[in-house]
């Protein structure tokens, strides 16, 4: 079944189900909800349906011994081909929107690379960068787990960006970003290039990934940082291991343990997620990839160089010679190319047959 025909059905058996009495309010409701989100993609899938349906009538026309009948349809053709290609690539890009890994919080993770301390330093502004783009779109910042540096910097930090389009607007950040500038430790002048490391995962709030308790091995102890004097005497910092996959997660920001594990739970049910995720996609070929560049996470994407004041984005080829603005949190110069590439190589991608 074509990708057409699979949506219209969708909506011709949801409308049955509706139809039917004896349903619960809340199936109802969850399946109410559920139509309304495909109903657009149906009513285009039909639209595109018609038209091609109209094109094959109009192709057969051109067939006939009638001259004047076969001019009209020339002309009409090509209206219909337009008509066709516009729905065509409307369709196109409503399935691209219709993502729900693009819907919901994001949970970033920056961790110091290649370059000691300025690392750490940069690891700390980008944070920095992140948490005032997140303040521009009305987005909430939540620190998860830290390790600070003596010199004001991280060697990590992890937090969540609270918001509908968080992960939306920010599942592109994902991979190695590389500074150029003369460190504070550097006394000599030198520029200096270092690189920290930036993972973006998408958190839901109807999580897709089940966790066995068995599994867990949860531990407690004595945090220390910004919770100061109180949160050292109690034991509130929680460690979860997935002893399947190995996977540690940390939060100790929290002054209350009860907070702190809610906290580990949704990083560990993310990175599960994404783990999965990561698998399934090694499994598509090339050609069906829609992440802009490779999607590895070593990858370089990004270079910010100090002295130009310049930031290039290398995925796209883009440069910007606006790095302070960048830098106070308008990464809407760069966000907003990359989503716009990113849908455009998501439509060329899409197989409707």
């Amino acid at each position: 079944m074509s990708v057409i025909n699979e949506f219209i059905e969708k909506k011709k058996q949801i409308e049955k189900k509706l139809a039917k009495p004896g349903m619960g309010d809340k199936e109802r409701a969850e399946l109410a909800a559920y139509y309304s989100k495909i109903l657009p993609i149906a009513e285009m899938a039909e639209k595109l349906l018609k038209i091609e349906r109209e094109l094959k009538e109009t192709e057969d026309l051109l067939k006939g011994d009638d001259t004047e009948i076969r001019e009209l349809a020339q002309a009409e053709l090509l209206n219909l081909k337009k008509q066709h290609n516009e729905i065509l690539f409307n369709f196109k890009k409503i399935l691209v929107e219709d993502d729900s890994d693009s819907e919901g919080n994001a949970i970033v993770e920056i961790r110091a690379g290649a370059g000691g301390e300025e690392a750490a330093i940069f690891a700390h502004d980008l944070f920095k960068m992140y948490a005032k783009y997140a303040e521009a779109q009305r987005l909430k910042v939540n620190v998860m787990d830290s390790h600070p540096t003596p010199r004001d910097g991280f060697k990590e930090i992890v937090f969540m960006v609270e918001g509908k389009d968080a992960y939306k607007l920010l599942h592109l950040e994902s991979g190695v970003h590389r500074v150029q500038r003369v460190p504070v430790t550097e006394s000599g002048g030198r520029i200096h290039t270092s690189t920290s490391s930036v993972v973006v995962l998408p958190e839901f709030k109807h999580t897709k990934v089940e966790i066995n308790p068995d599994d867990l091995k949860i531990d407690t102890f004595r945090a220390s940082g910004p919770g100061g004097q109180y949160v050292n005497r109690t034991d509130s910092a929680v460690r979860i291991t997935h002893m399947p996959t190995g996977i540690v997660v940390v939060c100790r920001e929290e002054r209350s343990q009860y907070k702190n594990k809610e906290k580990a739970m949704r990083l560990l049910k993310a990175r599960l997620y994404d783990m999965m995720k990561v698998s399934e996609e090694k499994k598509l070929t090339a050609e069906r990839r829609s992440y802009i560049g490779s999607g590895d996470r070593s990858e370089k994407i990004r270079t910010y160089n100090f002295p130009q004041n310049r930031v290039t984005d290398h995925r796209i080829g883009l440069t910007i010679y606006k790095l302070s603005e960048i830098m106070d949190g308008n990464l809407d110069l760069i966000i907003k190319p990359l989503l716009k590439e990113e849908e455009r190589r998501k439509i060329e991608s899409i197989k409707i047959l």
